[in-house]
């Protein structure tokens, strides 16, 4: 199954492109999901038809589905008091009831992953076009998934479940119940859980399609999502700019802002496949409106941000990592080398990054930026590399 994803900065259109492509790739054939994290039903208000917790057909071949957070969490929460019942009566704490609870900020984002795994594992679907937040949110959301499992195998490390065996001894020893047990088992589940996530945003298949309004303002928040994009690897399909207006006599005054339009269409059409969605006059509703914005279905997702080794040891002594980060600024830079992982800083934006396995055993050089790429020099580490015969 291929994956769309769907973002830009806020106010963009992006539900509206969401759901115009949804609705393409369903009159073309293609059996297709459209999922939105909002509280409110604007994925429905766009299509026309209601939408909510439970996936709904809204026209042939098209599903949509707007995951119910808070029953999310409630479900959550409960589930979490009952492994963790013994330590709680422990501390003499009292449960909270589902009815009392309340999705805390975040949760729509978090049912949003959850409903994406479930919907890769389905069979049901060949594409699925996901509303996501505006675009610095997404890209935070993005990187949730790994940055989480990373997090759990550095404070709960699988190994330690070799000592299984002897929680229950410590436990009569100490005189108090070893939460060990279950809060291993919950971690191995999220490991497993975030794993899957991890694995439709890493997928081939997947790639996202970038919305805009084309102007300054606009300029700068692809620039923007483009460097974040970057830094996770994930390739852009098209680029959509939303409230195109036609031509305009010179006299009116829509001949300025018409001009600054066609100034960043042509920008963008330098780096980026672009479709233009035409200014309706009005708020796009129902499939007519979004028949009209003249959208096509998504693309074969392009080859992901390829991140190569080059060996340059016979010139120059060293092995170059090229790192692609258009729109990066030297000054907005910074690595740093932590045992085999890169954590690497691109404005707003961070990640680290296994080193792989040749750079190991090599020690940083230094790097440089050249025409948006990074290249980073490694030597060689007598003591680590293989000797010649």
């Amino acid at each position: 199954m291929r994956t769309l994803l769907i973002t830009g900065p806020g106010g963009s259109g992006r539900t509206t492109v969401a759901a115009a492509t949804a609705l393409a790739a369903a009159r073309d054939g293609v059996r297709t999901l459209v999922l939105s994290a909002d509280r409110t039903d604007t994925l429905g208000a766009v299509l026309g038809a209601a939408t909510g917790a439970e996936p709904v057909a809204v026209a042939p071949g098209l599903t949509a589905w707007r995951p119910d957070a808070a029953a999310g969490f409630r479900a959550d929460l409960a589930a979490f008091q009952d492994r963790a019942a013994n330590v709680l009566d422990l501390l003499g704490a009292a449960r909270l009831d589902a009815e009392e609870l309340t999705p805390l900020p975040g949760a729509e984002e978090l049912a949003l992953l959850r409903a994406l795994r479930d919907a890769a594992l389905s069979e049901r679907f060949d594409l699925l076009v996901v509303d996501l937040p505006p675009a610095p949110q997404a890209l935070a959301l993005l990187a949730l998934p790994a940055e989480l499992r990373r997090y759990l195998r550095r404070l709960l490390p699988p190994e330690r479940q070799a000592a299984r065996a002897l929680r229950p001894v410590l436990g009569r020893l100490a005189g108090v119940p070893m939460p060990a047990e279950w809060l291993y088992e919950t971690a191995a589940r999220w490991d497993v859980e975030l794993a899957a996530v991890e694995a439709v945003v890493a997928d081939p298949g997947t790639a996202v399609r970038l919305v805009a309004e084309p102007g300054p303002a606009g300029a700068d928040a692809v620039r923007a999502a483009a460097l974040g994009l970057a830094v996770r690897a994930l390739p852009v399909e098209s680029l959509v700019a939303t409230r195109v207006l036609p031509e305009a006599p010179a006299d009116s005054w829509q001949a300025s802002l018409a001009a600054q339009q066609r100034k960043a269409l042509d920008e963008w059409r330098e780096t980026y496949a672009v479709h233009p969605a035409a200014h309706l006059g009005r708020d796009p509703r129902g499939p007519d409106d979004l028949t009209a914005l003249a959208l096509p279905a998504a693309a074969p997702a392009p080859a992901p941000a390829a991140w190569p080794v080059t060996d340059e040891i016979a010139g120059d002594g060293v092995l170059v990592w090229h790192i692609p980060l258009p729109g990066a600024l030297r000054d907005e830079l910074d690595l740093v080398r932590r045992g085999d992982e890169l954590v690497l800083t691109a404005g707003p934006f961070r990640r680290i990054v296994p080193l792989p396995s040749a750079l190991r055993r090599c020690t940083v050089e230094g790097a440089a930026l050249r025409e948006g790429e990074l290249r980073i020099r490694f030597a060689p580490d007598p003591a680590l590399w293989p000797r010649e015969r």
